[in-house]
């Protein structure tokens, strides 16, 4: 607020709009942009294909035009090689008080194209004494919004706050990194980065100034995940599964329903092995749609079944809670273990027959919503806690697992999200990860297809070559809450369209907007292969599984993210049929969202397109990013981009945590301050899995 161009209503909105309250947040509010404003343009070299100039000249009139919402601000510039009008819509007597004619100005701004001449709409102005300052070489450009710029707080300003600060403090900022580690990575100290991140003197230290401050970033967060799971290690005490009995043995010999692949076995012998060790597992099991995680599951709670424990598997939705649990009595067949379901739907009487039979330890396996975590719901002994698709779940909400227990029950974290290397290293650092990177034998890999949606009637007719051979079909249309109504009776529409075009065959609709019973009826008409096609919402991407779907027709497939498309498409492909998912688009698309349905067409692999989606939108965008509890805000690095600096900075807090794990010596004191400024203001959820 005392920062000179502040005062208390600037201040105000800095902190409601882009959270920037104290010194610091200013300085670590990082531009996004730099335009190189060391050169001058003449009036006379303009073109249309200028993304910014400067001019250096006069204003020689100035014209106040249209009345009401037209009324603007036309002042005519000329530097003596020809004239251009500067436009203002908004402050026009903030601009003819501050400004005079015949006064030599440098002008900065984007010139557009109108008729045969060219403007230039709410230029920066300067004088020319500023021509040190603002002429000089890179200049740096700030994110800002609506709000902020109505109050004119706009990149140029949020520039001249940062030359304030920048110049008002005593220019040496407090290290965070010891000289140990400056000298080794022989990278620009802090005080040196901060000036050249905001006013670089040359792109070759603004370069060296990125790297230091990415690295500082993604050093800090690598050293205080691996920290949390040392002290964990050190810490926790876990529940010893130290035999492999009955249960599992049956369940083995005479009811596995096929040969595990080398992959699943691999994983079971890392989970046998943790459970086993005395130390709490915490496991992140990946696996593609359809590779068995389910399976794997079932074996890691029938180890904790024959050990004298419990197991629950936590699941974000009913559908998903309910087909798990009908999954597991599949599995099970007659085999005398006791599995039971508890959602926010089970009825009264129903829950208070469970909840005695759970606490006495009848129940053996219990699969549920976060109903599970509800206080009323108590374990005899449970030993092992499965979530399932966790990132649809606050960390909050799972801590509260940990407490059903007097020592802490092992966590098997299932996603069927692929998670790209540099995020899994972020997200769950501090967690084992195991992957299932084969598919059950006997599935054919998916064929991607992409078609336009003028070519309707070559779609129709290969769906009805495909309900002919007795198979369904799913059609899923977008739903975005922004165009939710449109999006409804596109839905509508596309149910018409489909129960006209096939009358021979039944057409069912499920939405988020149906009342549960009513939804579970239909997508029961379509799992009993009542009804053929299955008209929905994307309610389906998790956890539906009829194997024999084997189309998968995906409407506007350009509003959805790869993410999404590849979950959408693991609903098909789960029998031994050949499956296809179609992509339909309109004809008009924008280069990103062709290369996303490219990659699609061209790659059945989960991690890929994981990754090719980080590529494309950045870790902010990706579902589940936010999932930690405290979200990951990077302000400078990118997942996507900086994967090199972020193994290195990982690399280099393993070594340093190997020779002082507690952050004790004197050399260290410095990391461990740091550690504690950045992390303390939020719980250490990293505690909790």
């Amino acid at each position: 607020m005392y920062l000179a161009g502040v005062g208390p209503k600037k201040a105000e909105m800095l902190r409601n709009e882009v959270n920037i309250a104290s010194y610091e947040d200013l300085l670590y509010y990082f531009p996004y942009k730099y335009i190189d404003r060391s050169r001058f343009y003449k009036v006379s070299e303009i073109n249309g294909n200028m993304p910014y100039i400067q001019l250096k000249g006069r204003i020689v009139l100035f014209d106040i035009v249209g009345e009401f919402r037209t009324k603007r601000l036309i002042a005519k510039f000329t530097d003596g090689t020809g004239t251009i009008d500067l436009v203002w819509f908004q402050g026009l007597k903030f601009i003819t008080d501050k400004y005079k004619t015949n006064t030599e100005y440098i002008i900065f701004g984007k010139p557009t194209e109108f008729g045969r001449s060219f403007n230039i709409v709410h230029p920066d102005i300067d004088s020319i004494e500023d021509i040190q300052q603002v002429a000089n070489g890179l200049t740096p450009f700030y994110n800002t919004t609506e709000r902020m710029k109505k109050s004119f707080l706009h990149s140029r300003a949020i520039q001249n706050l940062q030359f304030a600060l920048l110049s008002s403090i005593n220019w040496t900022l407090p290290e965070t990194l010891p000289d140990y580690i400056l000298k080794q990575l022989q990278m620009l100290p802090l005080s040196e980065a901060m000036r050249n991140i905001h006013f670089p003197q040359s792109v070759d230290l603004l370069n060296k100034a990125k790297l230091r401050l990415k690295f500082d970033e993604l050093f800090f967060i690598q050293l205080n995940i691996l920290l949390t799971a040392r002290v964990r290690q050190q810490k926790l005490k876990g529940l010893v599964f130290t035999k492999v009995g009955d249960c599992f043995n049956t369940f083995y010999k005479d009811y596995l329903p096929f040969e595990l692949t080398n992959a699943q076995k691999r994983v079971v012998r890392e989970i046998r092995a943790d459970v086993g060790s005395g130390r709490q597992m915490n496991r992140l099991l990946q696996g593609d749609v359809g590779s068995g995680k389910t399976l794997v599951a079932l074996l890691s709670m029938l180890l904790a079944i024959d050990n004298g424990y419990q197991a629950c598997m936590m699941a974000p939705t009913e559908i998903l809670a309910q087909q798990h649990y009908v999954t597991l009595l599949e599995f099970l067949k007659d085999m005398p273990i006791r599995v039971a379901i508890l959602t926010g739907s089970t009825k009264k009487k129903e829950r208070n027959e469970l909840l005695p039979a759970i606490a006495n330890g009848e129940i053996q396996i219990l699969v549920g919503t976060h109903a599970l975590i509800e206080g009323t719901v108590v374990f005899k002994s449970l030993g092992l806690a499965i979530i399932d698709e966790q990132h649809r779940f606050g960390v909050e909400q799972r801590s509260k697992l940990w407490i059903k227990n007097k020592l802490v029950p092992h966590i098997l974290i299932m996603s069927a999200t692929p998670i790209p290397r540099t995020l899994a290293m972020t997200l769950y650092g501090d967690l084992d990860v195991s992957v299932i990177d084969e598919l059950p034998p006997g599935r054919k890999p998916i064929k991607t297809l992409h078609r336009y949606d003028n070519k309707k009637a070559e779609l129709y007719a290969f769906l009805r070559q495909e309900l002919q051979k007795g198979r369904q079909v799913y059609v899923v249309y977008p739903l975005i809450e922004e165009s939710e109504k449109l999006d409804y009776k596109n839905l509508e529409h596309g149910f018409e369209v489909f129960t006209e075009a096939f009358p021979e065959y039944t057409v069912c609709m499920v939405h988020g907007k149906m009342k549960p019973k009513e939804k579970e009826t239909q997508m029961q008409r379509f799992v009993s292969g009542e009804a053929h096609i299955l008209v929905a919402t994307t309610v389906i991407e998790v956890g539906v599984n009829v194997p024999n779907a084997s189309v998968m027709v995906i409407e506007s497939a350009e509003r959805f993210g790869l993410s999404q498309l590849h979950q959408l498409r693991g609903r098909v492909g789960r029998g031994a049929e050949q499956s296809y998912c179609i992509l339909v688009s309109s004809y008009k698309l924008s280069n990103e969202t062709r290369k996303r349905l490219e990659i699609m067409v061209n790659s059945n692999d989960g991690f890929e397109i994981a990754e090719a989606d980080l590529r494309l939108r950045g870790h902010g965008d990706l579902e589940g990013t936010q999932q930690s509890g405290d979200g990951l805000y990077l302000k400078i690095a990118s997942l996507a981009a900086d994967g090199q600096i972020m193994q290195y900075a990982r690399n280099l807090a393993e070594q340093i945590l190997d020779k002082d794990p507690n952050l004790e010596t004197p050399e260290n004191k410095l990391l461990r301050e740091r550690l504690t400024t950045l992390f303390s203001k939020k719980m250490s959820w990293g505690l909790i899995s």
